[in-house]
This record gives C-alpha cells, structure tokens and sequence, in this order.
C-alpha cells in the first residue's frame, strides 16, 4: 500500500468510540466498525461489543465468534458491512501493540483511542499490511 490510506468516519461513530472508552475505563473497550468500503473506506455506524477477556481486561481485548456473527448481522440489517474493529489503550499510547498485530487481519481498520486518567484523547486508525509484518496508518477524516 503505497499510496495513503483513508477512513472517513461519521463525527457521531467518533464520539461513540469516544464515550464507551471512557465509560469502560480502566479496561479496553472494543466494538464493531460499520460502513462501506468504496473509494474511501467509511464508517457509518457502531456496534459496541463486550471485552470478553476476564483474566487483562486492562490491556487486552478478546471478541468471541458470536460477537463477529452479531457485528456481521447488524451491519447487513442496516445495508453495511463490517469495515474494521475499535478498542481503546488506558493509559498507553493510541498504536498497535505487538499483541494488537498478532492478533488482527489484513484488510480491515483498525482504529484505536488512547485514554488517559479516564480521559479520550488520541484517536488513530490502523490497517495490516497482507504480509502481517507491519501496518499502515490510515489518515482519519471527520464527516458531520
């Protein structure tokens, strides 16, 4: 992927992400991205989905298979597609992790916000390259 990368994301999806980091706060937050992957990738929607890791929920995020499955049907009830995955940082910076990489798939977005003494702050989005090795920032663009 030589050229930039773009996500253009709803104002509304942006404070939703917002607001369900800082109300899981000191845990990971994670949801489901909705949208349409057209010239520009574009997240209309959310899904807020539960943390399902009980033994690190400060510093990791699990979803289980019916989760995906709920993501999928929401996103199709509403003419979308699931285009990418969201989960907050507590007190870490608002980039992948080494365990973030292992654990994600090419193609989709990955957007993370870090929070920090309960506070959302920087917002960014991720995507794998095909080879796993490293990703790619997408530059985030707000839609009113």
């Amino acid at each position: 992927m030589s050229e930039e990368i773009r996500l253009s994301v709803k104002s509304g999806a942006v404070r939703g992400i917002r607001e369900h980091s800082m109300e899981a706060y000191p845990h990971e937050c994670c949801g489901a991205l909705l949208g349409r992957d057209t010239q520009v990738r574009e997240v209309c929607a959310l899904l807020p989905l539960v943390n399902r890791r009980d033994d690190s929920p400060k510093n990791r995020f699990s979803l289980s298979a019916a989760d995906v499955v709920a993501a999928e049907a929401a996103a199709e009830s509403q003419g979308l597609h699931v285009v990418g995955w969201y989960h907050s940082h507590p007190d870490c910076p608002a980039q992948p992790s080494e365990y973030d990489r292992e654990h994600a798939l090419p193609w989709y977005s990955y957007v993370i916000v870090s929070v920090r003494e309960g506070v959302a702050r920087e917002l960014t989005s991720w995507r794998l390259n095909d080879n796993r090795e490293r990703y790619t920032e997408e530059r985030v663009e707000l839609q009113p």
